[in-house]
């Protein structure tokens, strides 16, 4: 999101060569109370259906291409939604405006107006979910 390049990155004294990935995160997982109403939002917000899995755990897949980074919501004994995890933030393809419309309707609320990110590096704006997590949205 902010446009760093391997450059922008010295060398580690750990080791004597420096390992830029090409995605910092490779899944995430949002967690929720309710799935079903999670899910309900999510697929709201982001006009897309989500394809529900259950391995173990219940969970609802946020839709991705095959190289794309991908994640879900998921309901685990351990793992409580909130407003102090990390902040995740969602791909809006260049449609902030009518994602962020979208808020209200699904049942959340939002925290953080679209805002520009400086550099020329898009808009974000964040939100609380129906289950009570700090959710960030971004577009280029």
């Amino acid at each position: 999101m902010l446009g760093l390049k391997s450059a922008d990155f010295e060398e580690s004294d750990m080791s004597n060569t420096t390992t830029v990935r090409q995605n910092a995160i490779n899944w995430f997982e949002i967690p929720c109370a309710d799935l079903d109403r999670a899910t309900t939002f999510y697929e709201t917000l982001l006009g897309e259906k989500m394809r529900r899995e259950n391995i173990g755990v219940p969970m609802s897949l946020f839709p991705v291409d095959e190289s794309g980074t991908g994640g879900t919501l998921v309901k685990r004994a351990f793992h409580k939604p909130g407003a102090t995890g990390p902040m995740v933030y969602l791909n809006c393809d260049g449609d902030l405006d009518a994602v962020l419309a979208r808020v209200p309707r699904a049942g959340g609320l939002v925290l953080m107006p679209k805002t520009e990110v400086p550099g020329g590096y898009g808009h974000f704006a964040c939100l609380r979910d129906t289950e009570g997590n700090h959710i960030g949205l971004h577009s280029h």
